[in-house]
């Protein structure tokens, strides 16, 4: 390869500079030689190589690189981990067959035996940087085009780490393939992947700038991906940590409080009973003491345990402070400032992640943390032991670790719901043959002849073909469901107390008291609209004239300087509410149309179980007529669902959408925001055929020959005899279960294992490499790149939430709520652990001291969960109108005659014309009864609403009131009753603080006590040197220089 003249001068000005600037000033050769340019036999550029003989044969520092298809091979050497002396690293770019006719290399198979060692090893397969010292915190993946004769196998000897970490901008990254060694001859790039290359080269400059060190990869088994690996040294984690405030121990340790007598011996008690569902982690579950902790300060590193500075910051710390700096770091060639979240957004970068620590399925790995959450937590074996919180949270950070303690908090509290539950339903079975009303409808004896259910098509039916309905409402609808709704409003305000003191404890034994969240960073596209605006308005003034057109342009040159400079434009620019006004509308429109939406669907379902039912009513089939409300209930409950799992992907997208039209400055604003409308929109549509069921079906039917109808032809659906409870049930169960069968376990397991699938098969049809690139083992950052990039939490608290609200909104109508709601649970803590552990990339480390927005919508949803089920218990069951006839309709004081007191009257003959059934009544028998409270038709207001209905609804009416604020006062006394903050935390929290002080206070006193011993020493020698009598002038003022040394030395 031969270079052109001026590329050849410019060249050799650039290694020059380079060398001068990262040769040592003063302890090594204050210049290096020139270089030495000459030419092969070959016509190759023989640079300037080192002169001594190296008689080892092996070169430290060296790539062998083929270059083109030619028999040539180039060898560079990495700059910046040579093992050179650094006045013989002007090795550039020499020939190998140049090399062995100087003598340098003696033998072709002392060349190749110097690649015998896998250097990959010593790297852990990607966990360290390639001399095997240095961690790697965090990985910058991007994409580069790479024509096909120019994509080759780099063979590499494993170098030593001596160079200093100073690196130009103009110097290529260390690593395998850097982009510096395009050349040539390869096509150039188009325009868009330059710029991508010029914006990475200016961001990695700027990162090592900041101190982090960086190692490039392009040698990977994923063509056309390179990866950029990046340490953070001590220095830099110092520095970041003091920024960061983060709390670190200290050397001081302190007794935790312990109990003493009978709450002592319980303890030890329940210690030995769990013991056995204790995960096998080395976490100390009950120490006896603990380090104190305070925010981390450069200044006074002495006060903290730095025995082992290798461990000092884990691992989860080291990427959340890598984290940070390339969040703040600019790149400014984009024309505005960008962070790793604008470079991630506009594809300059594909993907950023910390590496997991290792293999969780080879048995020969060595032990990490990753391992022995995959044995201990992410397995479906376990499901009976707690959760290793402690050790999710030192993986994982404090945002996740809180969510799975939340969860396991959750789910314990799940157990006596679902025993209560359990209770309450078996009580169902067991008096269900001794519940009167029931046994009054099944009595076939009693004869009631009903009125049809429509107009002309519909016959006569008997009461006691409604048994088996009658009896299977009794089983939910029974004074035990009015109990277990006042249990379950008490249960909601107790677990969200015993949450609050949990999460203290955390916050506690995290470090996390005191910590207060600081504002985010803006986001990348709120960036990009200030900066879209800014220009816009001083586009608009250009417009106007008002300034000189020779001035305009210099002051928009200057303004670009600016921006190029990393001037951040969000600092003097700001989005107003005229600017977001369009974004609001769209937000507003939308969402009406979406719960619209969810309405006419709902609607749409009505129809088909109304017109299905007609269908079956006339059937030819006796089973099809005698199975209507089973089979119409069943199969548009199974519609609803099906359309619930579908709107709810639907939705999650749109909210999404909507969140980014707004442009939220913080990423915490953004995440409060979509939480808000995908909350509102799933919560919509998981509930409204629900609530349809529970307050509106059966409500507005009219009577026998004027029933209400739809578009004239539709008649308005009805509750069974038994009532609308049993298909409340039938609905919420069918729902609720589908959803964590299908979306929560299905959908988890299945999806990620189709992703999977796909990108091993676009893998797979991908041109093959050789056989020798094939068997070499993937670097941990190939193997975490082809994992699922985590996507926030709100997907599985938005699971959670809405099985909160299933357990607890209609509990009344479905008291196996809790029981299903446990199952899903248990499954799901090691379903989720799992997918965290084994199928995600590693998150980012975020710090925080509770769940957020979510805790609010928790106690909004258990306040919301007291009126409907004191609605549910007043209007969807027959609990109000039993009670209304026990005391004051009944004349035995049972419920013997209650099923004839709910009946109406009603005379065949007052049917309208056209709406009497085509067969005709039985002889002598002109009254077919209806469920309703109205007047007969022997009375003067015949079909008029009677006083019976009146006194249910003020019944009802009060009823709800009292509950509500009964129940509302009973969780108010719970939250008042229960402290937020254990007694023991607090104690152990103010101890922290005296503890602290006296810290402080003892290294004071111990400076005051340095500083007096210094100024006593300085007194003592300056009264020896006055005590020194002159003999003569030369004598006197060699004492007085003596006794300003003296005082020097002090």
């Amino acid at each position: 390869m031969k270079l052109l003249p001026e590329r050849r001068e410019r060249e050799r000005e650039t290694h020059r500079a380079f060398l001068s600037s990262t040769a040592p000033s003063s302890s090594l050769k204050p210049s290096l030689p020139d270089l030495a340019e000459d030419m092969d036999q070959d016509g190759i550029d023989l640079h300037r190589i080192s002169r001594q003989p190296y008689t080892d044969g092996t070169f430290n520092g060296v790539e062998f690189l083929p270059e083109d298809f030619g028999d040539e091979t180039t060898m560079r050497v990495n700059d910046k981990y040579s093992s050179f002396p650094p006045e013989e690293k002007g090795i550039h770019i020499i020939n190998i067959r140049a090399i062995e006719d100087i003598g340098y290399v003696r033998t072709e198979s002392t060349i190749l035996n110097s690649f015998s060692q896998d250097p990959d090893a010593n790297c852990k397969y990607g966990l360290y940087f390639r001399d095997g010292k240095r961690k790697v915190d965090y990985i910058l993946v991007y994409h580069y085009k790479k024509s096909s004769f120019s994509r080759t196998l780099t063979r590499r000897i494993h170098l030593n780490d001596l160079a200093p970490r100073s690196i130009k901008q103009e110097q290529p990254l260390p690593g395998k393939g850097g982009q510096a060694n395009m050349d040539e001859s390869e096509p150039h790039m188009d325009y868009h992947e330059d710029d991508k290359r010029f914006r990475r080269e200016e961001y990695e400059s700027n990162l090592m700038q900041a101190g982090l060190e960086l190692e490039r990869d392009e040698d990977t088994k994923i063509h056309g991906l390179g990866f950029v690996k990046i340490h953070a040294p001590w220095n830099v984690l110092c520095r970041e940590a003091e920024f960061m405030k983060l709390k670190m121990p200290t050397k001081k340790m302190y007794q935790i409080h312990q109990s003493h007598g009978l709450l002592k011996k319980i303890n030890s008690v329940i210690q030995k009973i769990t013991e056995p569902i204790q995960p096998k982690v080395a976490e100390p579950k009950h120490q006896t003491v603990k380090r104190l902790s305070y925010p981390f300060s450069r200044e006074k590193q002495h006060l903290f345990d730095l025995s082992d500075r290798e461990s000092f910051f884990d691992s989860k710390t080291r990427s959340t402070i890598v984290y940070e700096i390339l969040k703040r770091t600019t790149c400014t060639k984009a024309k505005y400032s960008m962070g790793i979240t604008s470079l991630l957004a506009n594809g300059v970068y594909s993907a950023a992640y910390p590496l997991h620590d290792g293999d969780y399925e080879d048995e020969h790995a060595e032990p990490n943390d990753r391992k022995l959450l995959c044995e201990e937590w992410a397995s479906y074996g376990v499901f009976y032991k707690y959760q290793p919180i402690d050790l999710v949270r030192k993986y994982f950070g404090e945002k996740i670790g809180l969510y799975f303690a939340w969860l396991g908090v959750y789910t314990q509290m799940l157990i006596p719901a679902s025993v209560v539950g359990i209770i309450v339903f078996l009580y169902g079975c067991a008096t269900v043959d001794e519940n009167i009303p029931s046994m009054e409808m099944c009595d076939q004896r009693n004869n009631i002849t009903m009125c049809p259910l429509c107009d002309r098509t519909c016959n006569y039916w008997k009461l006691s073909s409604a048994c088996a309905t009658a009896r299977a409402s009794h089983l939910f609808d029974n004074p035990a469901t009015v109990f277990f709704s006042v249990f379950m409003a008490l249960w909601a305000a107790t677990f969200m107390e015993h949450w609050k003191r949990k999460q203290m404890r955390l916050n506690y034994r995290w470090d996390l008291t005191g910590f207060e969240e600081e504002e985010d960073h803006p986001r990348a596209e709120y960036e990009a609209k200030v900066l879209e605006k800014s220009l816009r308005k001083e586009y608009r003034n250009k417009e106007k004239g008002q300034q000189l057109p020779e001035e305009a342009a210099n002051k928009w040159q200057q303004r670009v300087k600016r921006v190029m400079a990393g001037v951040k434009l969000t600092e003097k620019e700001k989005l107003t509410w005229k600017d977001r006004f369009p974004a609001y509308l769209t937000n507003f429109v939308s969402i009406i149309f979406m719960i619209g939406l969810t309405f006419a669907i709902v609607f749409g379902v009505i129809i088909y179980r109304i017109s299905t039912a007609a269908a079956l009513a006339i059937s030819s089939s006796p089973s099809g007529r005698s199975n209507v409300r089973v089979t119409v209930t069943a199969t548009a409950v199974i519609i609803n669902l099906v359309v619930i799992i579908i709107l709810d992907e639907v939705y999650g997208c749109i909210a999404r959408w909507l969140t980014q039209i707004e442009v939220p400055k913080t990423d915490k604003s953004f995440e409060e925001r979509l939480i808000f409308k995908a909350f509102l929109l799933k919560f919509v549509n998981a509930y409204t055929p629900i609530f349809y069921v529970a307050f509106f079906k059966g409500r507005f039917v009219g009577r026998p020959g004027q029933y209400v109808y739809i578009f004239h032809s539709f008649r308005m659906e009805e509750c069974a005899p038994g009532g609308c409870l049993m298909e409340l049930c039938i609905q919420l169960s069918i729902i609720m279960l589908g959803k964590q069968l299908i979306q929560n376990n299905l959908f988890e397991i299945g999806i990620p294992k189709m992703k999977k699938l796909i990108r091993y098969l676009k893998l797979k049809r991908r041109r093959p490499v050789d056989h020798e690139e094939y068997l070499k083992k993937k670097q941990r950052y190939e193997v975490d790149y082809n994992l699922e990039p985590f996507a926030g939490l709100t997907p599985e608290y938005m699971e959670m939430i809405i099985q909160f609200g299933f357990v607890t909104l209609f509990v009344a109508s479905f008291p196996l709520a809790p029981l299903f709601a446990l199952l899903n649970n248990i499954i799901e803590i090691r379903l989720d652990a799992k997918k965290f552990v084994t199928e995600l990339r590693r998150p980012v480390a975020v710090r925080a001291k509770d769940i957020g927005i979510w805790y609010n919508i928790l106690r909004a949803v258990g306040k919301l969960a007291v009126i409907i089920n004191a609605f549910v218990i007043s209007f969807t069951s027959d609990f109000i109108p039993r009670l209304v006839y026990l005391y004051m309709y009944s004349e035995s004081g049972t419920m013997h005659g209650f099923v004839n007191h709910t009946l109406s009257y009603f005379n065949v003959s007052d049917f309208q014309e056209g709406t009497a059934p085509k067969e005709p009544m039985e002889l002598g028998n002109q009254i077919c009864r209806y469920k309703d409270y109205r007047e007969p038709p022997w009375s003067e207001n015949k079909y008029e609403i009677a006083k019976d209905f009146w006194a249910v609804l003020a019944a009802r009416l009060a009823f709800v009131i009292v509950f509500q604020n009964l129940v509302m006062f009973m969780s108010d006394f719970v939250d008042w009753i229960i402290p937020d903050i254990p007694k023991d935390i607090s104690q152990q929290i103010h101890k922290e603080k005296v503890l602290m002080v006296e810290v402080f206070m003892k290294e004071e006193q111990g400076k005051l006590q340095l500083l007096e011993t210094w100024r006593d020493k300085d007194k003592r020698k300056s009264e020896n040197c006055n005590s020194h009598s002159p003999r003569s002038s030369m004598s006197h003022r060699g004492s007085v220089s003596s006794c300003h040394s003296c005082h020097v030395d002090v």
